[in-house]
């Protein structure tokens, strides 16, 4: 006969009043079903086989709904039938905490009823003074029980246990005495509400070590944030070719005798598209930033490199730099000649204007506004050729006068850099572009503009040119558009005159006409050099001028089809 051993309920709610157990019925039962593995087959008697045994429910009104598989349920279950008690002994394989009673994942939750305004106040004191009431007794704090502390916030000791809504004694401060002198008729010692404290210190200084590494550090970002541009750079010219006059005593500056076409004042009749490239001028080690052709004759070019020098060229016969001129500690950002050829103005980043010969090399005199110049230019007015104009980075157009070297007027409306001057209308005006994103227009040594263009569409100008005739404006826009604007009274923008194609956002590419104003061309941020047609606006021609930007472009005033491009991979090329 096998002992077989029964697990009881252990839950005490369902006891033997409820159910009972068959136990050797049971035992007999799961002999029978026993099958010896072999004929040696044999059960000892301390065997012990451990297994449920059958429960039978005692109430014969039992209302549980029992379910088979692929069973469909024809009605609404009761709350009888849903939430039955549970029958049978327990799990022996569950663990304390599986057999726990829950309701949450975490535990088993009490309902608690305490009004909005208890808990929040609660809330509040724990936040404060790091200890609260247990909702759950009956607020006797006598008890531990009753009070919940925090590790966190350690509680004043005038709280003596009160919530935050109640009034806690605080300690009196300590009063200070004021400085008092509210009489009015002393004049030199009234005080009024402004009289501080007996004793008190306005200025609090560092004092010890902590003053000492202070100074230290104010001593270093003083020597690393100073800029040794307060003495200019000593002006010097390289002369680069064997002689500085020809056979009959003619200087090099003077236009060469077999190029005629110079001489004319008329520009040539038609223009054409160039199509080969036919020279490269190399010189500069890093890159040119502007190129200007010598006035009148276009015999020689002037450039301005970003490796702070300044070199002058021939466009004719050997095509070799002439001179060199050293002057500037940082890039040099715009050169002009004045009329004549015989000077020219050079602005740099070093924020100095030079005034140099250009024959002789010498630098003639020198400006500054402590501001970085963006672009200078002289007036073209032949009785105004002691004075120029410069923009400046303080939003300023300053005019010096080159005779006495003193400032002689201040151009200051606009909102933000100054990038270009441009003289329209007989020289009678200037108009000037700005980082502001507007163009404004003035009268000469009149500082107020007479005229403001700027349009929330607009974007910024940096690149403006006036056209051969007079009467137009091509400005380089930074969207990526060459926008016209009339050069005469009104200043109206041309909404018919609008060249795209190419991509200078962020960059300066200047613009220009060709003589017969029948093209515009310009430069792009890719190295492409773009022409457009006047008339109609449309890309007649573009291609691959430079390696990094095309800067520049400018087309001969006295050659049909001779185009000048500069980059800042460093060249200046020739193309017809």
């Amino acid at each position: 006969m096998l002992n077989i051993q029964n697990y009881g309920s252990s839950s005490e709610d369902e006891g033997d009043n409820d159910k009972e157990v068959v136990s050797e019925h049971s035992n007999e039962k799961l002999l029978a079903h026993l099958k010896p593995v072999d004929k040696n087959f044999s059960v000892a008697k301390s065997m012990q086989i451990c297994a449920a045994p059958v429960v039978m429910p005692t109430n014969s009104d039992d209302t549980r709904v029992l379910i088979r598989n692929n069973e469909e349920l024809m009605h609404n279950p009761k709350y009888e039938e849903l939430f039955a008690p549970t029958y049978g002994p327990d799990n022996p394989f569950q663990t304390q905490q599986m057999r726990a009673n829950r309701n949450i994942l975490s535990g088993f939750v009490e309902k608690a009823h305490i009004s909005d305004f208890q808990f929040e106040n609660q809330r509040r004191t724990f936040t404060s003074y790091g200890y609260a009431m247990d909702p759950s007794t009956d607020g006797d704090t006598g008890s531990g029980d009753a009070i919940i502390v925090s590790t966190m916030v350690a509680a004043p000791e005038e709280a003596d246990g009160k919530s935050v809504f109640e009034t806690i004694k605080k300690r009196p401060l300590d009063k200070k005495k004021r400085n008092r002198n509210d009489n009015p008729e002393d004049v030199t010692g009234f005080l009024g509400p402004w009289g501080g404290f007996e004793g008190e210190q306005r200025v609090m200084r560092p004092e010890g070590e902590e003053a000492k590494e202070l100074a230290e550090i104010v001593a270093k970002r003083q020597k690393k944030g100073k800029v040794d541009d307060d003495k200019p750079l000593e002006e010097k010219s390289i002369f680069h070719i064997d002689a500085a006059t020809d056979y009959q005593g003619r200087s090099w500056v003077e236009a060469p005798r077999s190029e005629t076409q110079l001489r004319s004042d008329t520009p040539p009749d038609k223009c054409f598209l160039p199509k080969a490239h036919i020279f490269t001028w190399k010189g500069h080690t890093k890159g040119v930033a502007a190129v200007r052709w010598f006035p009148g004759t276009a015999h020689l070019m002037l450039s301005a490199g970003m490796d702070c020098r300044v070199k002058i060229w021939e466009v004719y016969g050997d095509r070799r730099c002439i001179r060199t001129y050293f002057g500037h500690r940082q890039a040099v950002r715009d050169v002009n000649f004045n009329n004549s050829g015989k000077q020219f103005l050079s602005a740099a980043y070093d924020r100095y204007i030079k005034l140099w010969d250009t024959e002789t090399g010498d630098c003639i005199s020198r400006f500054t506004s402590r501001k970085v110049p963006y672009c200078a230019k002289f007036n073209p007015d032949e009785d105004k050729q002691n004075l120029f104009v410069a923009g400046t980075s303080d939003k300023k157009i300053i005019c010096w006068d080159i005779r006495s070297g003193e400032i002689v007027q201040e151009y200051d409306r606009h909102l933000g850099a100054v990038n270009t001057i441009t003289f329209v209308d007989e020289n009678r005006r200037f108009v000037t572009t700005s980082d502001d994103k507007s163009l404004r227009v003035w009268e000469w040594d009149i500082p107020v503009d007479m005229k403001y263009i700027a349009d929330p569409s607009m974007h910024s100008l940096p690149a403006v040119t006036v056209s051969p005739n007079g009467k137009w404006l091509a400005c380089q826009s930074m969207d990526n558009k060459v926008i016209v604007f009339s050069a005469l009274n009104r200043f109206k923008m041309n909404r018919k005159k609008t060249f795209s194609g190419h991509m200078v956002a962020g960059y300066a590419c200047s613009v220009d006409f060709s003589p017969d104003m029948s093209y515009l061309v310009s430069g792009d941020a890719d190295g492409k050099c773009y022409i457009w047609d006047w008339k109609t606006t449309k890309l007649y021609k573009k291609w691959k001028a430079h390696d990094g930007v095309c800067i520049s472009s400018l087309w001969h005033p006295h050659e049909p089809s001779k185009l000048l491009t500069a980059g800042w991979d460093g060249l200046i090329k020739y193309w017809d």
